[in-house]
């Protein structure tokens, strides 16, 4: 026989606890069962977790029983629950998934922070923080970014210290425009990608190179900026927390991203090996290889945005999208092409 709902609220205060003691589990309720996408008119007790998770991946202590004390359990993925933070708004200190950009631009997402010669810089998009190849080394980084308010007199969190040139589909090689050594990394990252990164991955095995460019294909959009002062920048991601190593990124593996724009969101990889035409306006095309591809986690202003998994494993750079698709720079072709890691 179905509880009334005064029944199934009476049940759900005597097992709460135990419920949201249970390995990713944020949140316990009373609502109505859904099956296949569509909610019945089965009350049911809801479980929200972070992630959904292969039942054969948990103990059996951790599953959530299928009924309890004759009602039904449903489960719910939320992803984590934290206050909405305002992602367009100053940080001091910063960290990743917030408004920055180079002075020039409208604003894009700070990535993370990442180490180079044992200093800590900022990690982001070429066309965020370069201005599409446009900037100088030394530019003004501002965060928020212009459009969020970001003002050259009050905001300067960082100064640009390298980038990645895009290399544009039918104009010359860019490679000696202020993109430090970048340029000669690009004609030879696919040949070899650094067994240390494979190392940073804990994995035995060695990651091996796929792709040989054309002279005018890109692996990636990347640029890295130094900030004015090392204790202005967090290792932390906004809704995200700390980054727990590096990944590669897999056929199927789910993904999640903290962005200027539409803030946390959660997708999964949904193509790998892509070669992609991706438009930078003003007539402008370029071509990218080996890149990653997820649905639809992302708008205008997200780019930049550093990539995990749901070990909080990074595996991209998010740089290009469309209505209902992400587009994603594996980051070891980031990390191997601008000589960077992340901070031990």
């Amino acid at each position: 026989m179905a509880l009334s709902i005064q029944e199934a609220r009476s049940l759900i205060r005597d097992v709460r606890q135990t419920l949201m003691e249970k390995r990713n589990v944020v949140a316990t309720g009373i609502g109505y069962k859904h099956v296949d996408g569509r909610k019945t008119d089965t009350l049911c007790l809801v479980c929200s977790v972070e992630h959904k998770q292969n039942l054969q991946s948990l103990s059996l202590n951790e599953r959530i029983p299928a009924e309890i004390d004759g009602l039904p359990t449903d489960v719910f993925a939320t992803g984590p629950l934290s206050i909405f933070q305002n992602h367009k708004a100053r940080h001091r200190p910063a960290m990743g998934g917030i408004s920055l950009g180079h002075y020039a631009i409208t604003a894009g997402t700070l990535g993370c922070t990442v180490m180079k010669d044992g200093e800590k810089y900022i990690l982001s998009n070429n066309h965020v923080m370069a201005n599409s190849n446009d900037a100088s080394i030394g530019d003004d980084i501002l965060q928020p970014g212009p459009t969020d308010g970001g003002s050259r007199q009050n905001d300067v969190l960082a100064r640009l210290s390298d980038f990645v040139p895009i290399r544009y589909d039918n104009e010359p090689d860019p490679g000696g425009n202020g993109g430090g050594d970048s340029g000669c990394a690009i004609a030879n990252a696919s040949a070899h990608i650094l067994n240390a990164l494979s190392a940073m991955a804990g994995r035995k095995s060695r990651l091996k190179a796929v792709y040989e460019p054309r002279a005018a294909d890109n692996l990636v959009d990347a640029a890295i900026a130094k900030p004015l002062n090392q204790d202005d920048l967090l290792t932390d991601i906004l809704e995200i927390g700390s980054i727990s190593g590096v990944a590669e990124g897999l056929l199927g593996m789910d993904v999640k991203k903290s962005g200027r724009t539409t803030a946390y969101t959660e997708g999964q990889i949904l193509q790998i090996d892509v070669t992609s035409q991706v438009s930078y306006g003003a007539g402008k095309t370029a071509t990218f290889v080996d890149q990653l591809m997820a649905g639809n986690m992302s708008a205008g202003g997200d780019s930049g945005s550093a990539i995990l998994n749901t070990n909080n494993e990074i595996v991209g750079l998010l740089f290009a999208g469309s209505a209902n698709s992400t587009i994603i720079n594996r980051i070891q072709n980031v990390f191997e092409l601008l000589n960077i890691g992340l901070p031990g």
